[in-house]
């Protein structure tokens, strides 16, 4: 069984628009919260870990580390996909949500308050990776649970914009981290590398509070509630058994997506102020317009694929974007900030033509009892290969050509074809009723 219908299941009841609304909130705001926290750690990595914490090794070394300690995160992340999908798919929805904000929100304040290698030594380093670690484990487990309190409570119709709402999370949790970052880095750079860059950090809790309190008081998902679940065996067997292609279709459409958006955000800081020698607040403050522009680009994409499907959308961002990886980069080495800008606005915003869609069409692929756990394993999986190697892999290739960055565009265009071809395998399904 590929598709998601299942006649003999019984008629969710209709979310009222209040509800409604109250659970987009609680998906759009929880997701803000938890990727500011996950974004905190990108932007740090490219910016000052590799002098706090491998001060002992050469700089682009030191950055090779950090960029490695960020994507441990990424390896997490399908571990707490398929331990969350577990739960969510037989205790509900909206428990995981809240476990989920509870984890990334203390780690995020611990790595605020840890100490540095020239305090702790090599301690510091393996503090920081396990920390990065339950990030990773958290983030891994949230995005499945809010993508489908917005989607199973929503209807067929509107699915696509309403889903794509925690999507829209996501570039204000970048907007957030980045902004955070930008206004502490404008302080004399002792002071930054002393105390300043473990602000942002340190907010998270106050995030935490604020994210848990609009959870805590949302409906569990209409869709879960109404179909009684009698698990014969574990929830990641079942998806697994019965909708292996569209695991495997969620996994290849992401690989573009996950891909060109690291390479954007975190690659693209150290490239600029590491290779072409401008300052942090060119590439910090491009992206900072970009996200803004992105939280309105992803519903509008959302909202079109309501329309037109979801595949088309999606395909459509992924061929622009391999065709935009040569010029991206050639638009950075003018090193005119204006130009850097608008590179990185074009990038996002043509990113958001798969982000926009991607929240429902996963949703789509897979049957409610097994939702949570085929959603996120798919989502997941391609995030290590994908998003957390992309900073790695980029520095690397950049290192291998001499400085000269036509092998990362390679790298990239290689990502969409992936993308590509697994899209033009995935059915249809904007039309598909969840119950």
């Amino acid at each position: 069984m590929d598709g998601a219908m299942n006649l003999d299941q019984p008629k969710a009841a209709q979310t009222s628009p209040a509800s409604l609304r109250r659970v987009l909130l609680a998906s759009f705001v929880g997701t803000a919260i938890e990727w500011y926290d996950f974004f905190l750690y990108g932007t740090a990595a490219a910016l000052v870990f590799n002098k706090l914490f491998f001060p002992t090794i050469e700089p682009r070394a030191g950055t090779m580390a950090a960029f490695a300690t960020y994507a441990v995160g990424f390896f997490a992340r399908p571990l707490g996909g398929i331990v969350f999908g577990h739960y969510g798919d037989r205790l509900g929805r909206k428990s995981m949500l809240v476990t989920t904000l509870m984890m990334m929100g203390l780690a995020t304040f611990l790595i605020g308050v840890l100490p540095t290698y020239d305090q702790a030594g090599i301690l510091a380093p393996i503090l920081l990776v396990v920390l990065r670690f339950v990030q990773g484990f958290g983030v891994g487990g949230e995005w499945g649970g809010a993508v489908l309190m917005a989607a199973e409570h929503s209807h067929t119709g509107k699915r696509g914009l309403h889903a794509s709402w925690v999507q829209a999370g996501v570039p204000v949790g970048l907007l957030l981290a980045n902004g955070a970052f930008y206004l502490c880095s404008q302080l004399p750079p002792e002071s930054f590398l002393s105390w300043g860059w473990r602000v942002p950090f340190l907010l998270g809790i106050l995030l935490l509070g604020i994210g848990l309190f609009i959870r805590l008081h949302v409906l569990e998902s209409p869709v879960f509630t109404a179909q009684k679940i009698e698990h014969t065996s574990l929830p990641i067997v079942e998806v697994l058994r019965r909708h292996p292609r569209n695991v495997l279709v969620a996994m290849g459409a992401r690989f573009a997506e996950n891909a060109y958006f690291y390479t954007f955000t975190v690659f693209a800081l150290s490239y600029a102020t590491d290779q072409l020698g401008l300052p942090q607040s060119t590439v910090l403050n491009g992206v900072l317009i970009a996200s803004a522009l992105q939280f309105f680009a992803i519903p509008f994409f959302g909202a079109l694929s309501d329309r037109v499907g979801r595949r088309p959308v999606y395909l459509g961002g992924a061929i622009f974007l391999a065709l935009f990886a040569f010029p991206f980069f050639w638009m950075l080495g003018t090193k005119d900030n204006v130009t850097i800008w608008l590179a990185i606005v074009i990038g996002l915003v043509a990113h958001s033509a798969m982000y926009g869609p991607q929240a429902a069409f996963f949703s789509e692929l897979f049957s409610t009892s097994v939702r949570y756990s085929g959603a996120s394993l798919g989502y997941q999986l391609a995030a290590p290969l994908a998003g957390g190697l992309a900073p790695l892999i980029a520095m690397g290739l950049l290192d291998v050509s001499g400085g000269k960055p036509w092998p990362i565009a390679l790298y990239l265009i290689g990502m969409a074809v992936i993308t590509i071809i697994s899209v033009c395998l995935a059915a249809e399904t904007f039309r598909d009723d969840l119950t």
